[in-house]
């Protein structure tokens, strides 16, 4: 087994190592104002129903049209759209159509009023159900309602942030299955 020799990190840069899935890009519309934002900071919290918490600072243009409609689709990017995905966060939806400026695809969901974005690998369209931390933390719980994603490939090319501008693109994939006891819950 190996052994690692180890240094000392700064415990701002913890995201590098515990980053817990892709980056995606979070749709939401209020009224007739729609706008998307890049997100990667969220968690899976639960499996049935699937729950989603996610932090939106409340200077984010989204926070508000999200506290308002109750809603948004949490789309899914391959590695193809990185320079988009990075440009979506480098401008406001306050004074920016990033859909319009950036050439990206809004497409009527069939649970929710926010879109989807067409070039995109999948989306989940979910449902604001909890709000005691929103004031305090920023923190949003949603309950995806829908969920749609391309069927190939398989095991998608996403991006995932490790902070500074620097991304790693998912990789080769393990196959442990034979291995997995499945848990009684």
């Amino acid at each position: 087994m190996k052994v690692y020799k180890k240094r000392d990190v700064p415990v701002h840069l913890i995201r590098r190592y515990l980053e817990p899935g892709p980056v995606v890009l979070v749709t939401s519309q209020h009224k007739e104002e729609i706008n998307v934002m890049t997100m990667a900071w969220y968690t899976v919290m639960e499996f049935s129903p699937s729950l989603v918490g996610c932090m939106i600072s409340s200077a984010n243009h989204s926070y508000d049209l999200i506290r308002k409609s109750k809603e948004c689709v949490i789309n899914i990017p391959e590695a193809h759209l990185a320079k988009t995905v990075v440009d979506i966060g480098n401008c406001t939806g306050r004074s920016t159509d990033k859909f319009s400026e950036l050439d990206l695809t809004p497409h009527k969901s069939s649970k929710v009023k926010a879109p989807y974005i067409s070039e995109c690998y999948g989306h989940i369209e979910c449902k604001l159900i909890q709000t005691k931390l929103l004031h305090q933390y920023d923190f949003f719980i949603f309950e995806a309602v829908k969920c749609r994603m391309a069927s190939a490939p398989k095991y998608p090319q996403t991006l995932h942030y490790t902070g500074e501008g620097i991304f790693m693109i998912s990789g080769k994939t393990l196959n442990l299955k034979s291995r997995f006891k499945p848990q009684n819950l």
